[in-house]
């Protein structure tokens, strides 16, 4: 006799398999991998099927390290790498293609119905190849502004992932792991979506439209005991750090007085208006200097500084050093040792 659960599993099996590749350069956030192919292999063990199988790609067959030191050999090269149904970039922000093919070899494989996307860092080499001009793409919070000053035309999103037609991409490698959870519900079901979860004791499936979280700047600006006209100041700030908007300016915006506003927001946020945008400035600068080349002019310029030298002094009251300090420290990562910058 054949019982139902049995017919269920044949039904399963008859499925294409969905093949993701994953497309490694050096410094790639290890755990963005795991957070992908872990729920895979457990949907496949749940389901009873071979819904999914993986690789791990490079532009050459050269053993590839990762943000944690831990050295990955590619199955195939992506001149090779075919059959595809996601290949995913996985990269820290950094990373530049060293081959001049890899470009054309992306666009051919999107062209025989792959789906290219990134994890992370990887949207950075992603963006850079020219194949998602016109599309949102999922940024991680701390990458936000290097990417905005880097892309400047570009629609990037503070979602915890982005799915379009053509493409996926995923802010980090929590964000990573409900990627993969969407993947499970559309190859096979959301129950074996939900158990997936359950096994990993993921308490929340995050889909499409959820925000990132990021960390608070000593207060929750979305805390009920914070003024509605604070949340709206720091909204008119946060606009475009670019513009050197005074707290006057901003004052006559939600129409109080410069002196009504400092009493507000000091009762909300226990800080004044002046000081608070003042360190936002200083984050978002931090944010450009680590993950962009761009000149410490133009840093200071895309945050709101007319010139370098009252940037340079800022910077250096905030962090105890110096922006071009700052990055030589970093540098010692990304160029002296060939070593790529922070992941997430």
């Amino acid at each position: 006799m054949i019982k139902i659960s049995d017919i269920s599993v044949c039904v399963l099996e008859q499925k294409v398999t969905t093949k993701i590749g994953f497309l490694l350069f050096p410094g790639f956030p290890m755990s963005c991998l795991t957070s992908v192919i872990e729920p895979l292999r457990a949907a496949n063990e749940i389901s009873g099927t071979s819904a999914f199988e993986w690789c791990l790609v490079g532009e050459t067959l050269d053993r590839i390290e990762s943000s944690a030191g831990i050295v990955f050999a590619p199955e195939f090269s992506l001149e090779a790498a075919n059959r595809l149904s996601y290949l995913l970039v996985l990269a820290a922000p950094s990373v530049q293609f060293t081959d001049n093919r890899t470009t054309s070899r992306l666009r051919k494989i999107e062209r025989h119905g792959c789906k290219l996307g990134a994890i992370s860092g990887g949207v950075f080499p992603l963006a850079r190849s020219g194949i998602v001009d016109h599309e949102r793409l999922s940024v991680h919070w701390c990458y936000e502004l290097a990417f905005a000053a880097e892309f400047p035309h570009m629609d990037r999103s503070s979602n915890v992932i982005e799915i379009s037609k053509r493409h996926v991409t995923a802010s980090g490698a929590a964000a990573a792991f409900d990627l993969a959870l969407w993947m499970i519900e559309e190859s096979l079901n959301e129950d074996v979506a939900n158990e997936v979860a359950c096994w990993f004791q993921h308490p929340v499936i995050r889909k499409l439209g959820v925000k990132q979280s990021v960390p608070v700047e000593k207060f929750d600006c979305e805390a009920s005991n914070v003024s509605s006209i604070v949340k709206q100041a720091i909204a008119i700030f946060s606009e475009d750090l670019s513009l050197p908007v005074s707290v006057a300016d901003i004052a006559g915006q939600v129409n109080l007085s410069p002196r009504h506003l400092e009493r507000v927001f000091k009762h909300s946020t226990g800080q004044n208006p002046s000081g608070y945008f003042r360190h936002l400035r200083m984050k978002a600068a931090r944010q450009i200097i680590m993950y962009t080349n761009d000149s410490i002019g133009d840093v200071a310029a895309a945050v709101g500084y007319a010139s370098e030298k009252p940037f340079i002094k800022q910077y250096r009251s905030t962090f105890g050093v110096a922006p071009q300090d700052d990055r030589k420290r970093i540098n010692l990562y990304r160029v002296e040792s060939n070593r790529p910058v922070p992941s997430v």
